[in-house]
């Protein structure tokens, strides 16, 4: 698309699994625009492109007005979990058809002996080998030889399959012979598409290579089209401006680069959350903030730290056990680190086999979504909990352009938790609350000791459409000193979107001990990973001025088996620059470990570079920064209904305010309820619910900070 707007406007469209959020921003007044709507999972486009029209409408804008639109998709996540992308074939190294599937040295879990260890995306009849080998430091071992390598491809061929993964030992050092066979492929199977590991994760460690590998070619066909769809409508919808891609790492990518490593979309949605909490928290001035993004098919929660979301550079899809390391598949690239689990609006309850209560981890979604939608959903869900707790006004949700059906919900609620397990409705309905609570409770306090960090220290930033909802008890469980719920909670991923600024990253393997380093090598990767990174952001019209580099490296003392990320000094690297990446180093082990070992020296293991454009500017917030300081008022509620709180005892008569009449200064207790179209904050007995400049709801919990 060929950018020439009269008017400087912008649309985030986040899709989830139950949802399909929009932001419209214009930026040079300010306004702002929400829009939520059904996702339409059998073709996911339709929701955006509906949405787009409807958002434009309400914002009395054209469609010609919009300068680019940012998009954050969970198609490529769910294409892996459902095992709904193409059938793939695997071309290896003789001798290695076998590593993706053995994987680690450990299992997951020692003392089950019934675990289900992760499948890999391609079976062993489509995993093929070919004779070649490269060694550790590049040389060529043995030549590729070439009539094994059609063999192979004529194989696969006939087994009709529609994607191929090339991996070879040591590709990351080399990786002629993998160009060699896609250049083979491109003959043999013409418009097949085909992931070399060297282009998609051309770094250390076979295992995590080759099913990174797999995984992005295994979506590619799926990402290919739908991103080429979605394209053409909004081209059809007259839309001139740019169209960019969420990355899992938290920076946005061209369609172009999105279709060629689609892996790199995988955390997609969730990242933008986090990226909008980490914004808010600069702009509050919270040097520390748990993100709590929950919608209707999954919880998000991302520690933040000073300001800046934590980063992983490995992460697990489709695990089989979702609190357990090593039962999913392996993604080697950048993502913005969280904890994602099956707690969500739409999560279903049931009883299991020995009479207990369990909620999630699968989710009634969009269709035919929960019984209060009246859309064919029998089995319960956290949303029809909270309807019957009084919670949701069935009158008022999506602003009142949805009504929800409470006897639907109760008949749900009575028919498969009540009876079965001789509660009231209320008790049943409560305990459905509860368990996905501390559901999410449980997940976020594991995300925090794992990374050394005392959660009863970081306020929780609570947005999504079912966040507000269950905020106030989460947060409760967890003790945090308070809880922030933002303007637009309910569609604060899609303003994530408008917050991430163009980038990518790239990585080069080469082993190398401090203090015998090869500078000029490493000058070398250096230089040619940034020159990557500027021609892409060139060809999305970034002007070399704006771009900024960022470098490090994955570094640890020898004989260790894991790394520590540290930054790098920018500017030509030699012998004198030792000194100052070894302090960065060690402050960093220090951080992790407390300590740091005398006399053994420090070696690098992979050099990274993030090449991003300028950050766009956007408040998240719903007021202008640097207002006076509010003064304390009560506002009046638009209404009371009976709630249920177990800290008052049972249902209450319970004040309803409406958000857009809520100003800064605006103080409140609760039990209160607080609507917006899009989401609703519940506050418990004993809250002090306050209003700040930006319009964020501030919960006080009552714990010390």
């Amino acid at each position: 698309m060929t950018p020439t707007p009269s008017r400087q406007t912008r649309i985030g469209v986040d899709i989830g699994g139950t949802f399909t959020d929009l932001v419209w921003v214009d930026d040079a007044t300010g306004a702002v625009r929400v829009g939520k709507l059904l996702t339409t999972p059998k073709d996911p486009s339709q929701a955006v492109e509906q949405g787009v029209v409807t958002v434009l409408h309400d914002a009395g804008s054209q469609a010609s007005d919009v300068r680019s639109l940012i998009h954050g998709t969970t198609l490529a996540t769910n294409a892996l979990i459902e095992r709904k992308g193409a059938r793939t074939g695997l071309l290896t190294t003789a001798g290695f058809r076998d590593a993706v599937e053995i994987g680690r040295e450990g299992r997951y879990d020692m003392y089950d002996l019934f675990i289900d260890q992760p499948s890999p995306l391609v079976p062993r009849h489509l995993r093929l080998e070919v004779t070649e080998r490269i060694r550790a430091d590049g040389g060529v071992l043995t030549p590729l030889d070439e009539p094994s390598a059609r063999a192979a491809i004529a194989r696969l061929k006939d087994a009709g399959v529609e994607a191929v993964a090339i991996c070879l030992l040591h590709a990351y050092r080399n990786p002629a012979h993998e160009r060699a066979l896609k250049d083979l492929c491109a003959s043999l199977l013409p418009g097949v598409p085909v992931s070399c590991s060297s282009e998609v994760v051309p770094e250390i460690r076979e295992y995590e290579r080759t099913s990174t590998t797999c995984a992005n070619v295994y979506v590619m066909p799926l990402m290919g089209r739908y991103l080429d769809d979605l394209e053409r409508k909004l081209q059809d919808l007259g839309i001139p401006g740019h169209f960019y891609i969420m990355l899992s790492a938290g920076g946005v990518a061209t369609p172009d680069t999105a279709k060629r490593v689609p892996i790199r979309l995988v955390e997609s949605g969730p990242a933008a959350g986090a990226l909008a909490a980490a914004r808010m928290a600069r702009e509050l001035g919270e040097p520390k903030l748990l993100s709590f993004d929950m919608g209707g098919t999954t919880a998000k929660a991302c520690v933040i730290d000073g300001g800046e979301p934590l980063l992983a550079r490995e992460f697990e899809v489709a695990r089989a056990d979702r609190f357990k390391k090593g039962s999913g598949l392996p993604i080697r690239v950048p993502c913005i680190e969280l904890i994602e689990i099956g707690a969500g609006g739409g999560s279903l309850a049931r009883v299991d086999r020995m009479g207990l209560l369990k909620v999630g981890p699968d989710s009634a979604g969009a269709d035919p979504g929960p019984a209060c939608y009246a859309q064919g959903g029998k089995v319960p869900t956290v949303t029809d909990a909270d309807l019957l707790l009084g919670y949701l006004d069935p009158n008022f949700f999506l602003g009142g352009r949805m009504r929800l059906d409470v006897d639907a919900a109760k008949q749900a609620v009575e028919g498969t938790i009540a009876g079965p397990m001789g509660l009231g409705l209320t008790d049943a309905a409560w305990g459905i609350h509860r368990v996905v609570n501390e559901n999410m409770a449980g997940a976020a306090r594991v995300h925090g000791i794992e990374r050394g960090k005392d959660l009863r220290a970081y306020p929780l930033f609570a947005f999504g459409g079912a966040g507000p909802v269950h905020a106030w008890h989460v947060g409760r469980i967890l003790r945090v000193p308070r809880v922030l719920v933002p303007f637009g909670a309910g569609a604060m991923s899609a303003y994530g979107l408008l917050a991430a600024p163009l980038a990518f990253d790239f990585v080069r393997t080469a082993p190398q001990r401090l203090d015998a380093a090869d500078w000029a090598q490493i000058n070398g990767l250096f230089s040619e990973m940034e020159s990557e990174g500027r021609k892409i952001l060139r060809g999305a019209e970034v002007p070399d001025s704006a771009i900024r580099i960022r470098r490090t490296a994955e570094m640890r003392y020898t004989g260790q088996g894991h790394e520590v990320e540290v930054e790098v000094p920018p500017g030509a690297l030699a012998a004198a620059s030792l000194e100052a990446i070894t302090a960065n180093f060690e402050t960093a082990y220090r951080a992790l470990y407390s300590r740091t070992p005398l006399g053994v020296p420090i070696e690098a293991l992979n050099w990274r570079v993030v090449v991003s454009g300028p950050m766009p500017e956007i408040s998240v917030a719903g007021a202008q920064p640097g207002a006076a300081t509010p003064i304390a008022v009560k506002p009046v509620p638009k209404g009371t209904r009976k709630a249920y709180f177990p800290e008052a005892r049972g249902y209450v008569d319970t004040p309803v305010y409406d958000r857009y009449a809520l100003t800064p200064g605006a103080a409140f207790a609760g039990p209160a309820i607080i609507e917006e179209r899009e989401s609703t904050t519940v506050a418990g007995a004993g809250a002090r619910v306050t209003v700040d400049g930006r319009l964020t709801l501030i919960l006080e919990t009552g714990e010390a900070s």
